[in-house]
């Protein structure tokens, strides 16, 4: 047990480092193209961070760990919401474009319901277990690239933010970014070993395993990048880490693993799980269509909802 405590923390260590090399690498190339702050917030450091939850994904996928697919990328995208952005509006209240309200935020919202339909089958009829075959990831991969087809309209009318001077040069920040990928796909073989190997040893299912410790740890570099984004006043970076971090762990971290490695049998999910991770997408999008940010006040209301809804898994 102890073993596997201290691979875990390694692999956690691992991890992180590998996505903030791979995060700093990635911008670095995004500036010497002049990329705009909204796009790369989006898109390179949104996927970028999420890195973490695809190479779960993929390494529990081959060790037929579907609870901890699944777990890892409802609990990330909860955690992303509640914890992540309730903690970077405590320490800056965040200002949220026009754009993101009107066009980011309503693709979250209908991705995140179309994930969750999908995984409720019994709903629909109440005579099979819930599962999640190719055919899922095949849809979520569609809605994916309707997300894609937005960024690259948004990048052919992004207007140009000023050269940053203090840029990695182009050489550099490819080294850094192949450096980050390979830190990111060996700390995830740690995790997801240590954390299936605890779960065992401890009796707990993989359920609590992947919706807390997996969540939390894959979810580490989303929750440095944008507190220090906010703290540094580039909200943009803070607010399209995570929106685009839970669109591509929808579309990419469950699609593309799901539609090329097979699907999942006997969900083993509350539909408390569910219901929270469309709850803090709906909330993201009403406290940010109010006023177009997202206050202190409104951070608490996050964080307090983080709270009660671990509390439930951990005691539940």
């Amino acid at each position: 047990m102890l073993l596997n405590i201290i691979v875990l923390v390694i692999g956690f260590i691992i991890l992180i480092k590998g996505a903030d090399l791979f995060v700093d690498g990635a911008s670095g190339i995004a500036g010497n193209f002049k990329v705009s702050k909204i796009l790369i917030g989006l898109t390179i450091v949104a996927f970028g961070t999420s890195a973490p939850e695809f190479a779960v994904s993929v390494k529990s996928l081959l060790i037929n760990s579907g609870d901890m697919v699944l777990g890892n990328v409802i609990g990330s995208n909860i955690l992303n919401i509640l914890l992540i952005l309730g903690l970077s509006a405590l320490v800056h209240p965040l200002n949220v474009k026009n754009n993101t309200v009107k066009k980011e935020l309503p693709i979250t919202l209908m991705i995140t319901c179309a994930f969750a339909v999908l995984l409720s089958d019994n709903l629909f009829a109440g005579n099979i277990v819930n599962s999640f075959p190719r055919g899922d990831g095949l849809v979520l991969i569609l809605f994916f690239g309707v997300f894609m087809y937005y960024l690259i309209s948004m990048m052919r009318n992004k207007i140009e933010d000023e050269e940053d001077t203090n840029l990695p040069s182009l050489k550099k920040s490819i080294v850094l970014t192949l450096l980050g990928l390979i830190g990111i796909v060996l700390g995830s073989n740690f995790v997801v070993d240590s954390a299936s190997g605890l779960a065992k040893i401890i009796g707990i299912s993989e359920r609590m395993i992947s919706l807390t410790i997996v969540a939390l740890g894959t979810s580490l570099p989303e929750l440095v990048t944008s507190v220090t984004a906010t703290k540094k006043g580039e909200y943009d970076i803070a607010i399209g880490n995570v929106v685009g971090s839970n669109i591509f762990n929808v579309g990419v971290v469950i699609g593309i693993p799901i539609a090329l490695l097979g699907g999942i049998n006997n969900i083993n999910f509350s539909y408390i799980d569910i219901t929270i991770m469309i709850i803090s997408a709906l909330l993201l999008f009403l406290f940010s269509f109010n006023d177009h940010k997202i206050s202190k006040k409104e951070g608490i209301i996050f964080l307090i909802t983080f709270v009660i809804y671990y509390s439930y898994v951990i005691i539940g």
